[in-house]
């Protein structure tokens, strides 16, 4: 454990740091793909992203058919326009 001048653990500040750094990506309307979980392999448009209690994020994906699913959104990748 390497600590800062402070007195903080560097390795947690950094981890903080890098969730931040990509929850900034994750907006509603966003095309996504599932890359992990139970629907990995599905697509559609990012609807209703929530933060739990426990601070874990989840969306809601509207597949092109109209079927909805909820999933974490550490499972998707966002599908970047172009």
């Amino acid at each position: 454990m390497s600590l800062n001048k402070d007195g903080c653990d560097q390795n947690a500040i950094e981890r903080v740091e890098m969730k931040v750094k990509k929850a900034g990506k994750l907006k509603d309307g966003a095309q996504c793909k599932v890359s992990g979980g139970v629907h990995a392999g599905k697509s559609g448009v990012v609807r209703d992203i929530n933060t739990s209690k426990t601070g874990h994020v989840t969306i809601t994906v509207v597949q092109p058919n109209g079927e909805r699913f909820k999933t974490l959104a550490k499972n998707i990748v966002i599908e970047e326009a172009g």
